[in-house]
C-alpha cells in the first residue's frame, strides 16, 4: 500500500489539537484522515473508519484515560503513534505493553507528524515481524516435543528405535498428506484413550 493512501485517524477530544495533527499529515499528502473529537464514539468510529494507523492525542491524561486508550491499542493491532504533554516512566511502559508504536512527550507540532507517523509504522511492522518470529518458532517447539513424545510410544510400544519412529511417523504423515506434528498428535490422543 503506497503512504498516502493510508487511512489515518486522529483521535482528540481538542479541536485545535486534532487540526494540527491533521493539518500535518495533509500536507504529506494523505487525503484519507477522519478525525473523532468525541471520545465516546471512539469504537464506533474506529469501527466503520477501519484505520491503517491511529494517531491519539491524550494532552494531559489521566489514569483512567490511559487505560482506556491502551486497551483499546491493544484491541487495535494497527500502529499507534500517541502525543502527550507529560508522562512518567509507568505510562511509557504501559504504553508499550500496550502495543504503543510510538510515545511522543512534548511534541505536537505539525512539520513533525509525518516523520512520527513512518516511524510508528516502521516499528509496527518491526514488531509486528518479531511477534510472528516468536510465535513461529513457539509453534515449532511444540511440534518437536509433540513429535518427541510420539516417537516415545511408537518405540515402547513397538519395541524399535528412534530412528525407526521417526520414519514411520514420517511415512504416515506422507501418506495421509498431513503435517507429522498432527499424525504424532493423533497418535498421543489415540495412546492416552488406549492407557487403563
Amino acid at each position: 500500500m503506497n503512504q498516502p493512501d493510508l487511512s489515518i485517524l486522529i483521535i482528540d477530544d481538542n479541536r485545535i489539537r486534532a487540526s494540527i495533527i491533521e493539518e500535518g499529515l495533509r500536507e504529506a499528502g494523505y487525503n484519507r484522515v477522519a478525525v473523532v473529537v468525541d471520545i465516546d464514539a471512539v469504537a464506533r468510529v474506529v469501527e466503520q473508519v477501519a484505520p491503517d494507523v491511529v494517531m491519539i492525542d491524550l494532552e494531559n491524561p489521566n489514569r483512567d484515560r490511559l487505560e482506556h486508550f491502551f486497551s483499546l491499542s491493544r484491541a487495535l493491532e494497527r500502529p499507534i503513534a500517541m502525543f502527550v504533554d507529560r508522562s512518567d516512566t509507568s505510562s511509557i511502559e504501559a504504553a508499550v505493553a500496550a502495543g504503543v508504536s510510538a510515545y511522543i512527550v512534548d511534541g505536537l507540532r505539525k512539520e513533525r507528524v509525518k516523520p512520527i507517523l513512518d516511524m510508528a509504522i516502521s516499528r509496527f511492522n518491526a514488531f509486528s515481524a518479531l511477534k510472528r518470529e516468536l510465535q513461529q518458532a513457539r509453534s515449532e517447539l511444540e511440534d518437536r516435543k509433540v513429535i518427541e513424545q510420539a516417537k516415545g510410544i511408537l518405540m515402547r510400544s513397538r519395541n524399535i528405535s528412534e530412528a525407526e519412529a521417526h520414519a514411520l511417523l514420517r511415512k504416515t504423515a506422507m501418506n495421509q498428506n498431513k503435517r507429522m506434528a498432527d499424525i504424532a498428535q493423533s497418535l498421543i490422543t489415540a495412546a492416552g484413550l488406549l492407557e487403563p
